[in-house]
This record gives C-alpha cells, structure tokens and sequence, in this order.
C-alpha cells in the first residue's frame, strides 16, 4: 500500500517536472517571507567545550540555549586543515575558501566582493562590533581586502571608504596615530559624515546617537582589556546597535557582533578568563534574541570561526569546580556549531562548510527572489 501511495505520488508530480526532496524543501523554504535584517554573532574560538564551560558553572541557562535550531560547519581553510579568523571570515563574508591571513581574497589571491559590499548596494545599513581592534581579522573580513591580516593600517583606511554605519572597537592608533603617513582617518571619517567618539574623552551611556550620521566608537587604543579587568560595552553596545541600523535603513540591516577574546583565552589555556568572556558573548547573543523576538524579521545566527584550545571538562569537575583540560594552545580543526533563529532559520540545521554560512544568509534575505520570479 505505501509503494502504491509512494507511486501515485510520483505520477502527480511527474506532469510538473521531477523534483528531488531537496529541492522540493527549498520551494518551501522560500514561501516563507525572507528576512530583512540579520545579525551575524561570531564567538571567536568557541566551540563545544566553551560552549559547556559557560553552561555549567552559569546559575541559569544561558541564552544560546533557546536556539533549537543547530547546525555543524567545517572550519578549514584552503591551505590549512587548522584555520585562523582572517580565513574564517572571509568564508562567512564572501563564501570563498581563501588561504590564512588573507581577507577579501579567493585562494589564488583575487579580491572578491563580501556580503557587506553586497548589502550596500541595496541601500542596507551595516554594522561592525568587536571587543578586539576594529582593524583585527574577524571584522576586517567583511570589509577588507589584503592579503595579510597584520596590515592594520591598510584595513583602517579601507574602513573610512565602506560605509559602515555603525562601528565599535578598539584599534584607534591606526586612524590616528599612524606608522606609515601623518593621515588622521578619524578627522576625515568625521569630514565625510561619521560621528567619532573615544572611551577616553566620552562614555557610551552619555551619547544620544545622531540616526543622519554614521556612527564610531573607539574602545581602546589598541586591544580593549578582558571582562573580568572591567570590559562591559559587548551586550549594551548590540542594543544600541540593532535600534541604531533598524533607523538608519528601511531596507534592512546586517550587523556582525564578535566576542573576539573567547579566542585569546583559549590561547593563553586560562579557564576563567575563557569563562567569564563566554558569559559575556551569551548576554551579547541574548540583546540579539530579544530584538529579533519583538521585530519578526531579523535572523540571529550564531557560529564561530573556529574552536582555540582543544578545551575539554576533566573528570572530577563539578558545576562550581570545572577541571580544564588542553590540547593546543592554537586554533583546532574541531567542527564548531551554528545557532539560528528567525525568518529561514531552517537553513542551518546540517553539517556544511564555512562558506555556507554566506550562501545560507543570501538566501535567507531573499536576494534574487524577485529577479527568478519575474523570468518565471
């Protein structure tokens, strides 16, 4: 009975054009109306041991634990099985493998236009958070094209021609303070329409931005300190950045949001610092969750770049005494996780590469819907 049923089926469908169970998901993927906005949160280093680490010594569940849909992506780069954030980003930017180091380039060395390019083009608004320099890898990849991540001077200056409308950061030196010419990028930013403010000269909380205008904030000189050492700005700073891009664009927005330093714990095989950075991700992840639930229309997704550390939970740990445990002291080629919610979020369940991170958020603002269905 059911091969009959499965057969009668087959010749319904046979009039229409044969179509693969994939295919058929797609068609109704796609009935469901796209999203317009999407915030992009990146855990730098973070994978499943970060992830447990912050489940397990945390009083109450984390936000990243409401996501129920989860995938699996593949972190490698195209010269190396063990990756690093310039090739990580440049995948989930442009959908390209590229070689480590590199940002905005294909494996044989040729620019390729990101996701951001692409976005402003169609009159979307664009944002850029980090609790690193500005300047370092993971938000270079959406807006820089060199071949060697270390160029902070070069990427600084390719930032002041994007049109990012929101950025924060540390990495101030490199406008302003300069090696290589006596340009103040900061000044001419300001002179092409940006309000630019400092952690030094001006507190977050006190500035009532100004939508007309793009927006900067400088939070170090250099590298902003940990968390624990008195770094806050990551969760206020995505709420201020979603309400901020949703008045600068009705179009939509794409706003990248970093949690740069689970990496550098990770390097430095420190089990609190990698901690209590993690717990400070997951509150950035919950302001994201928050302004999706109440706008419908933007996708949160969250993945990292790769996993730092090879941290495992030893036995004998309990949830107030975790035993740390490393393999490296480097990026691994651990499979990481993704997270998404919202419009299309289906998108992500699976095991795909890196570069599928790109494809899946295309598609899930529906560019080239339109086109397709006026050539039908």
């Amino acid at each position: 009975m059911k091969f009959q049923l499965h057969y009668l089926l087959f010749l319904l469908l046979l009039p229409f054009g044969c179509k693969s169970p994939e295919n058929l998901n797609l068609e109704l993927l796609e009935r469901e109306p796209p999203a317009r906005n999407i915030i992009l949160l990146i855990g730098d280093g973070m994978g499943i041991g970060q992830i447990s680490a912050g489940m397990y010594s945390h009083k109450k569940p984390l936000n990243i634990e409401q996501f129920n849909i989860i995938g699996l992506q593949k972190t490698y780069a195209s010269d190396d099985l063990i990756t690093d954030s310039a090739a990580g980003a440049t995948a989930f930017a442009t959908g390209h493998k590229t070689n480590k180091s590199a940002l905005g380039l294909d494996a044989s060395g040729n620019v390729v236009s990101n996701i951001f390019e692409q976005a402003k083009a169609r009159e979307y608004a664009l944002g850029l958070l980090t609790t690193s320099s500005i300047v370092h890898a993971t938000p270079a990849g959406f807006f820089a094209h060199v071949p060697l991540r270390s160029q902070y001077e070069d990427i600084a200056e390719q930032l002041t021609n994007k049109e990012i409308d929101f950025f924060m950061g540390g990495g101030m030196r490199y406008f302003n303070n300069r090696d290589t010419d006596g340009r103040d990028l900061i000044s001419d930013m300001r002179k092409n329409g940006y309000n630019i403010y400092d952690a030094y000269e001006t507190e977050l909380y006190t500035i009532t931005p100004d939508f007309s205008r793009g927006f900067g904030y400088f939070t170090a000189k250099e590298d902003p300190p940990k968390n624990m050492t008195g770094r806050k700005y990551l969760p206020p700073a995505t709420r201020i950045g979603t309400r901020f891009l949703q008045k600068r664009s009705s179009r939509g927005f794409i706003f990248m949001v970093e949690g740069a330093q689970i990496d550098w714990a990770g390097h430095a095989n420190d089990q609190e610092y990698m901690i209590t950075e993690m717990l400070d991700f997951d509150e950035a992840v919950g302001e994201a969750l928050a302004f999706a639930k109440r706008n419908k229309e933007t996708l949160v997704v969250v993945t990292a770049d790769h996993e730092t550390g090879g941290y495992a939970i030893q036995p004998g740990s309990t949830r107030d005494s975790l035993i740390a445990g490393w393999t490296a002291d480097n990026h691994t080629a651990s499979l990481v996780p993704v997270f998404a919610y919202g419009p299309r979020a289906e998108l992500f369940r699976g095991i795909y590469e890196n570069t599928a991170i790109y494809d899946k958020m295309v598609q899930a603002l529906g560019w080239g819907e339109e086109t397709a269905a006026e050539e039908k």
